[in-house]
């Protein structure tokens, strides 16, 4: 099991073209890249104490990692993308999550 005391089960919130597209038709719908062996329950109490906001739904998916083949002047060069768990949190009606806020 996870230990809360001492790290984040959130790596990062997920701002990218097509979960942007997905909160501007779901309002209340925010994406996160969370630790692998992160279940349901440890992903919302950690998003409702970040953000101060209530939960009401946890949509979890993994991606595996995938071969990428590059052609080069010096040759081929071959690698892998990482693998990573994805959260979808749907929050109660007229809570926000502002990522821009502190830049």
């Amino acid at each position: 099991m996870i230990e809360e005391k001492f790290m984040s089960v959130i790596i990062k919130p997920l701002v990218t073209e097509k979960m942007t597209r997905v909160t501007e038709r779901f309002n209340n719908r925010y994406g996160f890249v969370v630790l692998p062996d992160a279940n349901k329950y440890v992903i919302k109490q950690e998003v409702e104490k970040l953000y101060n906001v209530t939960v009401v739904k946890v949509n979890t998916a993994r991606y595996s990692g995938k071969r990428k083949t590059r052609y080069t002047r010096a040759g081929v060069i071959k690698g892998r993308t990482n693998a990573f768990k994805k959260a979808i949190v749907t929050l109660k009606e007229g809570d926000t999550i502002d990522f821009y806020s502190n830049i």
